[in-house]
């Protein structure tokens, strides 16, 4: 009789375990009443955000409960590193910043939604080092996920949401309200490496999306980026002054270029000399309505060279490749190669505008950018209005630019269309049988894995 009452006991007891289990959130998983999810991101310490008071009703602001739970995580960043779960719900929050050796993992069922209040973004008045000073402006909000100095960062889940909520941001930018200072972005993160974004959907950023400066071994990959017709300056992905990234297996649709590749702006970027290098993008789907695929400029001093773009695909768009600069800029664009675009209604394939006009406090206008070894091939092209646009600085030289295998059709109403074997701008010299190149050595971030989790 005692054995069977401890028995029950036993049974009891492990029936009340299982019930307390199941009405809390671990660190070890997302626990439901009917199912336990354990999240694994390679990480040796783990949480979850509602560990530390977060309330996922989409009212209740989250900004303490994040950076309590960060900045518990920091101090394991070099005992195996830290992961932190945000699960099923809707967590407002405001401008947090992230650590090293971290993940923040989103369910398939979380959204992070950006706090719409200012006050929750602090203003930073101290400069980016390559851009210096810009005229009238008095600083920029911080962004909503920040990072500097950073080692080994993934944000990442299973098509989880990050929401920007940027419609007030993008009212008062066009009444001009903000007082010349600077929207946030979703993602603003300097001097760091080893940097992965994947498998999440991100919507309505206040001003671009994500922003890496000054950072290394960048890895952007399955992410939907979308905003609205009427969002100003919604860039998607804007690596600046960044080397070795790798852009694949994205969908963009935003108001402003898919992808626009910088390096500083005028005599700061020319200072700092810190160019954006080493760049692949594969697999982009874009649909940017007036402006640009790939975009290289206007802020560009530093430099850019060796862009790799492939398996591009992109509908109503300004152009599929815009070089942007300006007298003051200096610096150079080269080595730029594409391979396999489908281009389906824009205005031009290539545009070049060189009289961009925002320029930081100082600058020598007569610091003009070198542009050479422009490298295009096997590019079809439907309903476009020009092959190209070049609105070029006089003196400004302009050398090694290549089509090959491409074709376009224009618009019924022009009744022309281009084919194009070779074409070296400045001087003009048509080649024939010439096919341009394409690189066949392999980049080094094209080996590193992508780090997911998996539940």
């Amino acid at each position: 009789m005692e054995s069977f009452r401890l028995f029950v006991g036993i049974v009891l007891l492990i029936v009340v375990l299982i019930l307390d289990e199941s009405k809390t959130c671990t660190a070890q998983g997302l626990k439901t009443a009917t199912t336990t999810t354990t999240v694994k991101c390679s990480r040796k310490h783990s949480a979850v955000l509602t560990d530390f008071g977060g309330v996922g009703d989409g009212v209740t602001s989250n900004t303490k409960a994040f950076k309590a739970a960060i900045d518990h995580l920091s101090p394991l960043a070099s005992d195996g590193g830290a992961q932190l779960i945000v699960p099923p719900g809707k967590w407002l929050t405001g401008s947090f910043n992230l650590t090293s050796h971290f993940t923040l993992f989103l369910h398939k069922d979380a959204v992070i939604l950006a706090s719409q209040e200012a006050s929750e973004y602090p203003i930073i008045l101290e400069a980016f080092p390559s851009y210096g000073a810009r005229k009238n402006s008095t600083g920029r909000h911080s962004s909503l996920m920040m990072g500097r100095n950073l080692t080994d960062v993934v944000i990442t889940g299973h098509n989880g949401t990050i929401d920007g909520q940027g419609a007030s941001w993008w009212a008062k930018y066009k009444a001009q309200q903000l007082n010349n200072v600077g929207r946030p972005h979703i993602l603003q993160i300097l001097f760091s490496t080893d940097i992965q974004i994947s498998n999440l959907t991100l919507l309505n950023s206040p001003s671009w999306f994500l922003h890496p400066l000054y950072s290394s071994n960048i890895i952007f990959q399955g992410l939907t980026i979308l905003s609205p017709l009427d969002s100003p300056n919604t860039d998607g992905i804007t690596p600046d002054s960044c080397s070795n990234v790798r852009i694949e297996d994205c969908y963009i649709n935003t108001d402003d270029d898919c992808v626009t590749i910088k390096s500083g702006l005028d005599q700061n970027g020319i200072k700092m000399g810190m160019p954006s290098e080493h760049i692949i993008i594969r697999r982009l789907t874009c649909i940017s309505r007036d402006n640009n695929v790939i975009s290289l400029g206007s802020e560009m001093s530093g430099g850019i060279k060796d862009l790799r773009a492939e398996d591009v695909t992109a509908v109503t768009a300004q152009s599929a490749i815009a070089i942007r600069t300006a007298s003051g800029r200096g610096g150079y664009i080269k080595d730029i190669f594409t391979r396999r675009f489908v281009l389906k209604t824009l205005r031009y394939v290539v545009r070049v505008n060189a009289f961009n006009t925002n320029h930081a406090d100082d600058y020598d206008p007569s610091a003009l950018s070198e542009i050479s070894s422009i490298k295009c091939r096997d590019m079809m092209v439907e309903n476009v209005t020009a092959p190209a646009k070049y609105e070029v600085i006089p003196g400004n030289t302009f050398t090694g630019v290549c089509f090959s295998n491409t074709t376009a059709t224009i618009f019924p109403d022009l009744k022309t269309s281009f084919k194009v074997e070779s074409w070296d701008l400045l001087p003009h010299a048509n080649s024939k049988n010439i096919e341009c190149p394409y690189p066949q050595n392999k980049l080094p971030i094209e080996d590193v894995a992508l780090k997911t989790c998996s539940l």
